[in-house]
């Protein structure tokens, strides 16, 4: 019997193409995978970053200019009272408090100002005995001689300041005044003309505002509480302020 002749086969030399391509393929697939998690992790780093230096601006650790601020370093000698580009400068409480406290020393120790720590900045109270007259808003000599030495600590720094004016919870109605509200504006606003026209202050650097009796530091219950909350705050404000985002309970001048 005949045998039937076998088939020849044709061999591929080429199939390990096909498993290159694959290869190839995955490497490439892996390599993108490697980048994009790369990207994710610079843009997270990035918003961390940017997070974080907002918030120390916020809190006045910082004051750079936007220049200094993108390359990361602060501003040229780290000086605080420094006034960076135009900008609010940054508030070195502490330091601050201290120069204030050498300047006025005697007003501090016979309790005609004193002086706290916000979140916002620095609080200079000026006490009505030693200012004002009862129920005037016209700062008496001795209170400008104080305003004097107080403006001579501020002003060289280019602070931002705002000025509250706050009285007691008894009722003022006399021929200037019908109530104290318009007591308590008038006397912020007559510690800011003197401060712009007699002390050269910058008019885009200080506010005034009157708080009336709405904004206590102590109880109007004794002679000794509502004598503390006859007074005139000096804010030095330690991040941005917007005038009326912080008094919005007050009347505002500015």
């Amino acid at each position: 019997m005949r045998r039937r002749p076998k088939k020849q086969v044709n061999t591929n030399h080429e199939r390990w193409l096909v498993s290159y391509a694959d290869f190839i393929t995955l490497l490439l697939a892996f390599f993108v995978v490697l980048y994009s998690s790369t990207q994710m992790d610079s843009r997270k780093i990035a918003q961390v970053s940017a997070a974080i230096h907002g918030a120390f601006q916020e809190l006045g650790v910082f004051a750079g200019s936007p220049d200094q601020e993108h390359q990361g370093g602060l501003p040229s000698g780290g000086i605080p009272g420094l006034k960076p580009g135009g900008g609010v400068t940054a508030v070195d409480v502490n330091r601050l408090r201290r120069e204030l406290e050498n300047a006025l020393g005697e007003e501090i120790a016979k309790h005609e100002i004193q002086m706290r720590s916000t979140p916002e900045g620095l609080v200079v109270s000026l006490s009505e005995v030693g200012f004002f007259n009862s129920g005037e808003a016209t700062l008496i000599e001795d209170g400008k001689s104080t305003l004097a030495r107080i403006a001579h600590v501020l002003n060289e720094k280019g602070f931002q300041i705002r000025v509250e004016g706050h009285t007691d919870n008894v009722p003022i109605h006399n021929p200037h005044f019908k109530s104290n509200w318009e007591l308590s504006t008038a006397r912020a606003t007559e510690v800011v003309s003197l401060l712009v026209e007699q002390y050269g202050f910058d008019p885009q650097q200080i506010s005034a505002a009157g708080f009336s009796e709405y904004h206590p530091v102590a109880s109007n219950g004794t002679d000794d509480g509502r004598k503390a909350n006859r007074r005139v705050d000096l804010i030095v404000v330690s991040h941005n302020y917007h005038p009326g985002s912080d008094a919005d309970n007050g009347a505002v001048a500015r």
